[in-house]
């Protein structure tokens, strides 16, 4: 199955989302959710109405979200709150909600920690049986 990178940001007045690599294919809403269905809408449309390969064609992809930092956090704050982000990713929380408000951007270093420690969470996570 081949990936598509959805990227997903936050503007000054929505959030959007393009397709890496596919000109014209993008989204915008008032939150990620909405950025996001109205992505997945204009690229149903860009499939109808362009030729693709086949693979695009026959839905044979998976989209893959790159979030910028503030849209992330924002998105998953009713999941990860500060103190859980703070407890896997080692940056305190205050650091966090700088983050999440945009009062600050993180350096790389800094969003590599929060993203090993989702990843090593959802590792975790998916070798839990109940």
């Amino acid at each position: 199955m081949r990936k598509l990178k959805a990227i997903i940001s936050k503007g000054p007045d929505d959030f959007g989302a393009w397709i890496e690599n596919l000109p014209g294919v993008y989204g915008a809403g008032e939150n990620v959710v909405e950025a996001k269905a109205n992505l997945e809408k204009g690229l149903a449309l860009y499939i109808k109405h362009n030729e693709v390969p086949a693979w695009l064609k026959n839905g044979e992809y998976r989209i893959i979200h790159k979030f910028d930092s503030q849209s992330f956090l924002n998105y998953f704050k009713g999941i990860f709150t500060n103190s859980a982000l703070e407890r896997i990713s080692g940056i305190n929380q205050r650091q966090i909600n700088h983050y999440a408000t945009g009062k600050k951007k993180p350096r790389p270093e800094q969003l590599r920690r929060i993203e090993k420690g989702i990843h090593k969470l959802a590792d975790e996570l998916m070798a839990v049986e109940l």
